[in-house]
């Protein structure tokens, strides 16, 4: 039988695994990267966001976001416009082919863990936090910057 520290190892391995199947699934279906689908769902949910906006709604840098912004405007699925009021504010909006896509793209894998975790009693939830936040410390993690964005690679830069 394998060691505990084993089963560990393994248990998180897998957890690596189907965050990079999931990524790969996404990137084909939708030509997407993870952080850029989450960026624009929050660009569609909020109303004429700026980007300082989006990047606290996502827990992501503004430059991370601005940079992913960036990308999802030079393939034409966001725009960015200035603001009548205000002019030195910098609104941005899905393009119709942006919409379709965000309509067409599968859920990100983060959703469906949150839902999941969500149905968890209370004290399960403390529990599997305090267990992954002892993990990370014990692996030298916990001063590492980190979003709450399941994603393989660092496709966020």
């Amino acid at each position: 039988m394998n060691e505990l520290h084993d089963q560990v190892l393994v248990a998180l391995r897998k957890i690596i695994r189907a965050t990079d199947l999931h990524s790969r699934k996404l990137g084909k279906e939708t030509g997407l990267t993870t952080p850029q689908l989450v960026v624009m769902r929050a660009v569609e949910q909020q109303e004429r966001p700026v980007a300082t906006e989006i990047a606290h709604s996502v827990s992501l840098s503004q430059a991370t976001v601005t940079n992913i912004l960036n990308r999802l405007e030079s393939h034409g699925l966001i725009q960015r416009s200035r603001s009548a009021r205000d002019k030195r504010r910098i609104n941005i909006n899905l393009t119709t082919q942006g919409k379709n896509l965000l309509e067409a793209a599968p859920q990100p894998l983060q959703e469906d863990f949150i839902e999941r975790f969500g149905a968890l009693e209370l004290w399960e939830r403390h529990q599997l936090l305090a267990s992954l936040e002892r993990l990370a410390s014990m692996m030298d993690a916990e001063h590492l910057d980190a979003a709450p964005v399941l994603t393989a690679s660092e496709e966020m830069h």
